[in-house]
C-alpha cells in the first residue's frame, strides 16, 4: 500500500519517511472526517452565539483581549497568516516540508482544533499533488508552536506565497490554477489551527531520527574497521563486564562489536601483546552507547508528538469548552533536540579521535600517515584536520539553545523554547557526524589493507570488501575530495551497514 491513513492517533516514524521521500500518498480517516465535522461545527455556532473566546472572537498573543467583530471573523485568520508569514533564510529542503504538511494534517484529524474538513482535504490534496509550499528556515522561537514557518504553509491555501510544484518555483496562485483548485476560504479558528503547534521542530526531528538510526549502525561499523587496523584488543567488548553495568545502548554497542570483529586474525595475533587500548577504542561501548540511549529518549519523544495535538485554544466541543492552554510550547521539543545534538556530537568526538590515532605512526604502527613513501606523500594527514574542524564545529552548535528564552509578543509570551532552532542544528551535527565518520572510514579501509595477508572479523571484513568496491586503496597522493565524498555517500545512503547486515545478521 503507498496510501497512509491519518487519524491523529496511530503515525509512525516509518509512515513520515513514506511520505516525506517516497512519495506515498495520505488519507483521511472516515471516522476523523466526522470528528472533524462536528468540532468546526461547534464553533461556528459558538461564532453565531458571540461567545469570547481566544483565537476566535479576539486576537492573538497580547491582544487576546480585543474582542474582533463578527463580520471581521474571516479577515482576522487572514490577517494572521499573512502578518505571521515573515521569515528569513534558506528554505526547508522537500522532505522536510513534506513531513511538516503530514504532521499538521495528522494532528488537525484529533478534530480538537476547529477547523472544517474542506481547509483540512486542501492541505491533503496539496500534498498528494506534490504542491509544496515554500518555507523559510529562519523565524521560529517555537513558543506558540512554530508561528512564522508553519504561516508559510498556510497562506499558500489562501493563494498567497510561493511554492515549488512539478521542480518549479511559483507563486501558491498559479499552482492552483495548474491544478484547478481555488484558495479556501477560511473560517474561524482556522488560520490558528493551521499555523499554532510544534509541527515544524517535530518533522525536521522525525527525519534526524530516522537518519540516526543509519548513523549509528554505521559509527559501529566504521569503529570495528578503526579496531582492526589499529590490531585493538578484544577484552573491552567481553560481554561480562557489560552485564556488571546494564545499560542499554552499552550492552547493544559491545554485542554489534564483538559480532563485527569475530573471527579476526589480526585481533587474534595482537592481542597477546597488550591488555587495553586507548579510550577511543577501549571504552566506544560506553560512549557510542550513552549517545544511543540519549537518542532512543529522543525517539520516545518524538513518537509522542506526532501524534498529538498542540495548537491553542484546543476546542473540546463535546463539553462545549475552548481551552487555551499550553500544548504549543515547543519545550519537549527544544529539550530532545539539544539533547540530540549533543548526542550525535559525541559520535563524531571519539570518531575523530580513531582518525587521530590511525594517522600517528607512533600510536598505529602504521606507516605515517596512511601511505607508502611518506614524506613525498602527504597520505591521509589533512582528512584528520577536516574532521578536527567539524567536530569543533559541533561543539559549538551543541550549545543547547532550550536555556535562551527571549521573551516575544508584548511579554505576553515571556517564556520560549527555541525548538525550532534546537531542531535545526540538531541536523546541521547530525550530517556533520556523518562526514566524519565518512572520514574515518576511509582512513580505517586504508590501514587495514596494511594488515594483510591477516584477515578482519567477518562483519569488519564485509564492510572493508563493500568499501573497496567503491573506494580505492591510497597509493599516491591525489585529488582526496572525492573519495571523501563517496565514501560519505556509503554512509548516508547505508551501503556498507547492508553489506555488513547480509554478512552477519541485523545489527542492533
Amino acid at each position: 500500500m503507498t496510501t497512509v491513513h491519518l487519524d491523529g492517533k496511530s503515525l509512525t516514524l516509518q509512515d513520515v519517511v513514506n511520505v516525506a521521500r517516497k512519495g506515498y500518498k495520505v488519507e483521511i480517516a472516515p471516522e476523523a472526517k466526522e470528528q472533524i465535522k462536528e468540532c468546526a461545527a461547534s464553533v461556528s455556532e459558538w461564532v453565531k452565539e458571540g461567545r469570547v473566546v481566544y483565537g476566535i472572537t479576539t486576537g492573538f498573543g497580547d491582544l487576546a483581549s480585543v474582542v474582533i467583530p463578527r463580520d471581521k471573523g474571516r479577515q482576522l485568520q487572514e490577517n494572521l497568516l499573512l502578518s505571521h508569514a515573515c521569515g528569513y533564510g534558506e528554505p526547508y529542503p522537500e522532505d522536510v516540508v513534506r513531513a511538516i504538511m503530514l504532521l499538521r494534517i495528522n494532528t488537525l484529524t484529533r478534530g480538537f482544533s476547529g477547523i472544517s474538513l474542506e481547509t483540512l482535504q486542501q492541505m491533503v490534496d496539496y500534498l498528494n499533488l506534490g504542491i509544496h509550499p515554500v518555507v523559510p528556515t529562519q523565524g521560529s522561537v517555537g513558543a506558540s508552536g512554530d508561528l512564522c514557518p508553519l504561516s508559510h504553509v498556510a497562506i499558500s491555501l489562501i493563494g498567497h506565497g510561493e511554492v515549488v510544484y512539478k521542480g518549479q518555483k511559483m507563486s501558491a496562485s498559479e499552482a492552483l490554477a495548474k491544478v484547478g483548485m481555488k484558495p479556501v476560504e477560511l473560517q474561524p479558528k482556522e488560520g490558528l489551527a493551521l499555523n499554532n503547534g510544534t509541527t515544524v521542530m517535530n518533522a525536521v526531528a522525525a527525519l534526524c531520527i530516522v537518519d540516526a538510526m543509519n548513523m549509528m549502525k554505521n559509527a559501529d561499523v566504521a569503529a570495528s574497521m578503526s579496531a582492526e587496523a589499529l590490531h585493538a584488543v578484544p577484552y573491552a567488548f567481553d560481554r561480562r563486564t557489560h552485564d556488571l553495568r546494564p545499560q542499554v545502548g552499552q550492552g547493544v554497542v559491545a554485542e554489534n562489536i564483538r559480532r563485527l570483529i569475530e573471527g579476526s586474525e589480526i585481533i587474534e595475533a595482537f592481542k597477546k601483546d597488550r591488555v587495553q587500548d586507548a579510550y577511543s577504542l577501549r571504552c566506544l561501548p560506553q560512549v557510542h552507547g550513552a549517545s544511543r540511549d540519549a537518542i532512543g529518549y529522543v525517539k520516545e519523544k518524538v513518537e509522542i508528538e506526532i501524534n498529538s495535538v498542540t495548537d491553542n485554544p484546543i476546542i473540546f466541543h463535546k463539553d462545549g469548552d475552548a481551552i487555551s492552554g499550553g500544548n504549543f510550547h515547543g519545550q519537549p521539543m527544544a529539550m530532545a533536540m539539544d539533547f540530540f545534538g549533543i548526542a550525535a556530537a559525541e559520535f563524531a568526538s571519539i570518531s575523530e579521535r580513531r582518525v587521530a590515532r590511525l594517522v600517528d605512526h607512533k600510536l598505529s604502527d602504521l606507516p605515517p600517515f596512511l601511505v607508502s613513501d611518506s614524506g613525498v606523500n602527504s597520505g591521509f594527514m589533512i582528512p584528520q584536520y577536516t574532521a578536527a574542524a567539524i567536530v569543533s564545529e559541533n561543539k559549538v552548535l551543541a550549545h543547547p539553545s532550550v536555556v535562551d528564552s527571549i521573551p516575544t509578543s508584548a511579554n505576553q509570551e515571556d517564556h520560549v523554547s527555541m525548538g525550532g532552532y534546537s531542531a535545526r542544528k540538531g541536523r546541521q551535527i547530525l550530517d556533520n557526524t556523518n562526514r566524519v565518520i565518512a572520514v574515518e572510514m576511509v582512513n580505517a579501509a586504508q590501514g587495514m589493507d596494511f594488515r594483510a595477508p591477516l584477515k578482519p572479523g567477518k562483519g569488519s571484513g564485509a564492510a572493508f570488501k563493500e568499501f573497496r568496491k567503491h573506494v580505492p586503496f591510497y597509493e599516491k597522493d591525489q585529488f582526496m575530495q572525492p573519495l571523501l565524498l563517496k565514501s560519505l555517500e556509503l554512509v548516508e545512503n547505508g551501503t556498507v551497514v547492508k553489506a555488513v547486515e547480509e554478512a552477519i545478521g541485523e545489527l542492533k
